[in-house]
């Protein structure tokens, strides 16, 4: 009996252990954790169900967006929209102005809300400089520290907006719009003044994640259905056949994304339309489905940022999704141990679910109530919104109020399946209608060009000039009137409008004389950029082709200015019936007169 003495004593001393070390503990407190011991990493578990983590990565992934976009801001406005810009903004708010006949009022506020009317127009450049060095500090801030209160994202949001609603075509895109929507719902998930990344008395609002839930459903389930109702090529499962090459800008993976055999871009489409059209509704299925959701959603969105440059859109699209996870899932994000968020985050669950909550006050009760506000906009905002998701007429893109707070969304709808590239040339021959006119081609920095080049690789960055004149390849230019002022500024060799591209061929020669501008004359054959998929083979960067040039086939785009003059060629690779431009006497006038501006 003493023989087996110590080794059944051995359990009941252990017990005894364990009751003294978990003496005078909290009730509810895990065991071994006694009164004033800080949690480790070993026993650290966050419960499900809250959202202070999830708010810091949150902010920090909407600033980074905002980042991004006030740094292409700050570098092209001024030749896009500033003072010598190809569509001043200043243009812009006189004609506005002089369409409400009157000084500046609510009605001109209302069409275009943006700081710029009270700012100087006599130094445009400045002020747009001034907007986007404010956004990139507040931005840096934010993305820096996790820390925001209502006041830095509402100015956040104000600087853009103000950008935005005088950008014209230049800020046309989806982006623009899905960027200040959820920028606004950025400002209800911060404390009003507080700087703190845990302001305990202002937790985020389950009112707040759920806007970003429903703008994430509305961005995936629009654009879904704008593609089954859209091209053809969706519903057959062909359209990723064509989409790699004939993207706006694609990057250094599209060529062998677009390489894979027929089958993967069956498997493609279909994986789009599930993730667009199903997964969706799993926000509504349950924490457990929410998070899935979340997941799905960010790796698409990786995917497509893999597979080509568009713009920050896709890394914005990441940013509501986050509001798919609670504390519990993004608790591997943050380093353990005590004094460190994770662990404050758990003090706080314990605390509450002890019911040590703080007493209610009348700050809380006013934000309570803004938040049930903010919920009852959102909804009525959404009746135009749900009411053209349904519709068999289904429009992306568009906002129904000045402010963009509730949009629609889409994305490629139709999908084109030859790649069209306008060309833009110049010569300084003295007679440019000979045959011997040597004509040099002017390169974009992004845009498909010279066929010996490395495609880009820029996202979340875009340039705002490159995507446009991927639009413009499918018209003439009576639908882009622009291409008319960038073809005067190059003709003047305007440093300003040079800048947005990476080659000027006339860089250090005079530039071409207005005395002889003229607008008749043959039309450059120009060659067309494309992909040939049966035979072009990638290539590295020592003079070779990384998307062969088939044709020559042309169409005229702008009539060619002759001589010591520029053409705008319009290449495809398929025959088309020629375009009837017309005459058009003020033409060259137009153009150059622009330049001088």
């Amino acid at each position: 009996m003493r023989t087996g003495g110590p080794a059944m004593a051995a359990p009941e001393e252990s017990l005894r252990r364990r009751k003294a070390g978990n003496a005078g503990a909290e009730p509810g407190s895990p065991p071994g954790r006694g009164p004033g011991r800080e949690p480790t990493g070993c026993n650290a578990h966050l419960r499900a169900g809250t959202f202070w983590l999830t708010r810091i990565v949150l902010l920090r992934a909407l600033a980074f967006v905002y980042f991004v976009a006030f740094l292409v801001a700050f570098h092209q406005n001024k030749q896009l929209i500033g003072d010598r810009g190809l569509l001043p903004c200043r243009t812009y708010l006189k004609s506005v102005q002089q369409y409400f006949r009157g000084p500046v009022g609510w009605d001109a506020v209302s069409y275009a809300p943006t700081l710029l009317w009270l700012l100087d127009w006599s130094h445009m450049d400045s002020n747009l400089d001034t907007l986007a060095l404010l956004g990139l500090g507040v931005s840096s801030f934010v993305l820096l520290t996790g820390c925001a209160n209502m006041a830095l994202m509402a100015t956040l949001w104000v600087l853009y907006m103000s950008l935005v609603n005088v950008g014209q075509i230049w800020y046309s895109f989806g982006w623009e719009s899905q960027l200040l929507e959820t920028g606004f719902l950025g400002i209800f998930l911060c404390p009003l003044w507080s700087l703190s990344r845990l302001p305990t008395g202002t937790p985020p609002s389950q009112i707040v994640l759920w806007g970003f839930r429903w703008l994430i459903f509305r961005i995936m389930l629009g654009a879904g259905l704008i593609k089954i109702r859209g091209d053809q090529c969706w519903r057959d499962l062909t359209c990723m056949d064509f989409h790699y090459e004939t993207q706006p800008v694609p990057n250094p993976m599209a060529y062998f994304l677009h390489q894979s055999p027929w089958w993967v871009h069956r498997f493609e489409t279909l994986s789009n339309h599930f993730l667009e059209l199903v997964v969706p509704f799993f926000l509504f299925l349950g924490r457990r489905m929410c998070t899935l959701h979340g997941v799905l959603q960010i790796l698409f969105q990786a995917v497509l940022i893999i597979s080509g440059n568009l713009s920050f859109l896709n890394w914005l699209t990441m940013v509501p999704s986050v509001a798919c996870f609670d504390d519990a899932t993004l608790g591997f994000l943050f380093p353990s141990g005590p004094g460190g968020l994770k662990d404050r985050v758990l003090k706080l669950q314990e605390e509450a679910a002890r019911g040590l909550r703080p007493p209610p006050r009348y700050g809380c009760m006013v934000r309570q109530a803004v938040h049930v506000a903010l919920g009852i906009l959102v909804a009525w905002l959404s009746v135009p919104v749900v009411v053209n998701l349904l519709s068999p007429t289904q429009v992306m893109n568009t906002s129904f109020n000045p402010l963009r707070i509730v949009n629609t969304y889409g994305a490629f709808g139709s999908i084109t399946k030859e790649r069209t590239e306008v060309i833009l040339q110049g010569t300084a021959s003295l007679n440019a209608s000979m045959p011997d006119a040597v004509w040099e081609d002017y390169e974009f920095k992004c845009k498909p060009g010279d066929p010996g080049r490395r495609l880009c690789l820029i996202s979340p960055y875009h340039y705002r000039l490159d995507w446009l004149m991927w639009f413009a390849a499918f018209q003439t230019y009576e639908h882009h009137e622009w291409i008319l002022y960038l073809a005067g500024k190059l003709l003047a060799n305007d440093a300003t409008a040079l800048s947005l591209l990476a080659l000027n061929p006339f860089e250090n020669r005079a530039p071409p004389s207005a005395r002889h501008l003229t607008w008749d004359g043959p039309v450059l054959c120009g060659p067309l950029l494309l992909e040939d998929r049966h035979h072009g083979e990638p290539k590295n960067v020592t003079g070779h082709r990384h998307w062969p040039r088939l044709g020559p086939k042309t169409e005229r785009f702008l009539p060619p200015t002759v001589p010591l003059g520029f053409w705008c060629n319009y290449s495809h690779c398929s025959p088309r019936v020629p375009v009837t431009l017309g005459a058009v006497p003020d033409l060259g006038e137009m153009a150059l007169l622009h330049s001088r501006c």
